[in-house]
């Protein structure tokens, strides 16, 4: 019996981006068409006040207690509490804003389109950042 020769796997180390609440982790970089992350948030840090125009995400807790406010406005926004397991999924143009109350890790699965870098519009952030696209 032989084998046919197919796809093989591959293997990276990914790489990880310092971020001012803690560090994410790009495992997976758009280039199969998806970018998978793992955030970590040092307690009592906050992602920026943000959205997204076109990038659609989901974000599960994998550890840590953190709370995320979101809703179509700065004025609107609906605070919920978020555990281990909890799923999150955010639709492109909902704004959003995570705080971690204890050690927060994430991991965030989203669509890879073109500039998916560049695709955030932060409104509000605690370290200097406001409307840019940078760490």
């Amino acid at each position: 019996m032989t084998l046919a020769v197919g796809p093989q796997a591959q293997f990276s180390p990914g790489t990880v981006q310092p971020k001012p609440w803690g560090d994410e982790r790009i495992y997976a970089d758009g280039e199969h068409g998806y970018v998978g992350k793992i955030l970590s948030v040092r307690a009592g840090h906050a992602l920026s006040l943000q959205y997204h125009v076109d990038k659609d995400e989901t974000i599960v807790v994998i550890s840590g207690d953190g709370l995320i406010e979101h809703g179509p406005t700065a004025g609107l926004l609906v605070p919920h509490a978020l555990r281990p397991g909890d799923v999150v999924h955010l639709p492109p143009t909902v704004l959003h804003r995570i705080t971690a109350v204890s050690d927060l890790v994430l991991a965030e699965a989203s669509t890879a389109l073109p500039g998916w870098q560049d695709d955030v519009v932060r409104l509000q952030d605690r370290y200097g950042r406001d409307g840019t696209t940078h760490p």
